[in-house]
């Protein structure tokens, strides 16, 4: 019964989209080793426990915008079979696995160095706090994107012990990347959103224009990964995945259109999927095989 439930909790937050967040952090760590001149002996033990705060508060902060939208959720008919309001997960139990998450995360911060534990409830604080903006803001994509972009900053930390500004180009870029690809996302919900009072950039612009906006956001996160690779120093590795990143991108947008919202999934869904591994592959690649400032 509980393997059950934990599953259906699993199965809630879309565990394996995890995959989106977690390779820019694990960018973000292995620029940090770079930047340090692989000096540390630990970089496997900290690479996982980087993974371990990074599932604990994704976990955490996706079953609590379940538990928060789940009424909004029981209402719309795209959501009104998700397990919360459908009845087959109870809010006890969800909530239950959020404080879980919760303090799986704050364990591997305090594993990490004091730093993090010190910028834990902060950052688990943001990541909640997003839930509730969609009631007030058509910003809440980027705050969305702000969420998973402290992640690699947060890495940073994680490694080195403080924060260095340079890195702040690659959460610049996952915010935008992710604000964009949420864009597209709630298209589907435009006449809800309207029907419920609810803000989105939809809404706003209506959906064509939601699209450009979107097609504008991911245009900055290039901007901010050549603004990376100028500033670290990077070679023609990184390059190359920034181009695969646009090439990606590109396909992504020609998915959607304003009068076919059909293929959204595979927009959001694959595509994003592909964009985060291949970045993490190429930049790694970059960074173990070509030496720093080459």
């Amino acid at each position: 019964m509980l393997w059950k439930r934990l599953r259906l909790t699993l199965d809630m937050i879309k565990f394996e989209h995890s995959v989106f967040a977690l390779p820019f952090a694990l960018t973000g760590a292995l620029l940090a080793f770079r930047d340090g001149g692989y000096a540390s002996a630990e970089i496997g033990g900290k690479l996982a426990w980087i993974v371990v705060a990074m599932v604990g508060a994704r976990s955490a902060a996706m079953t609590f915008n379940r538990l928060v939208d789940a009424p909004m959720d029981g209402r719309n008919p795209r959501t009104k079979m998700r397990q919360l309001p459908a009845g087959m997960l109870s809010r006890g139990f969800a909530w239950g696995f959020v404080a879980a998450a919760a303090a799986l995360f704050f364990v591997a911060a305090g594993a990490l160095n004091p730093l993090c534990l010190k910028l834990a409830p902060v950052a688990l604080g943001i990541v909640f706090f997003y839930s509730f903006t969609k009631r007030f803001t058509a910003f809440s994509h980027l705050v969305l994107g702000f969420s998973l972009g402290i992640a690699p900053a947060a890495a940073w930390i994680a490694v080195r012990g403080a924060l260095d500004p340079r890195i702040l180009w690659l959460s610049a870029a996952v915010m935008f990347w992710t604000a964009g690809f949420d864009v597209i996302y709630s298209c589907q919900d435009f006449e809800f959103d309207r029907a419920e009072g609810l803000f989105s950039v939809p809404r706003a612009l209506g959906i064509a224009r939601a699209l450009h906006a979107a097609q504008a956001l991911h245009a900055l996160m290039i901007v901010c990964l050549l603004a990376l690779v100028y500033t670290l120093h990077l070679g023609a590795l990184a390059l190359a995945g920034v181009a695969a990143v646009v090439t990606l991108l590109l396909y992504e947008h020609s998915l959607v259109k304003a009068d076919d919202l059909s293929r959204v999934n595979a927009a959001f869904f694959t595509m994003n999927g592909y964009v985060s591994v291949l970045f993490l592959i190429f930049w790694a690649a970059d960074i173990f095989l070509l030496k720093p400032g080459a």
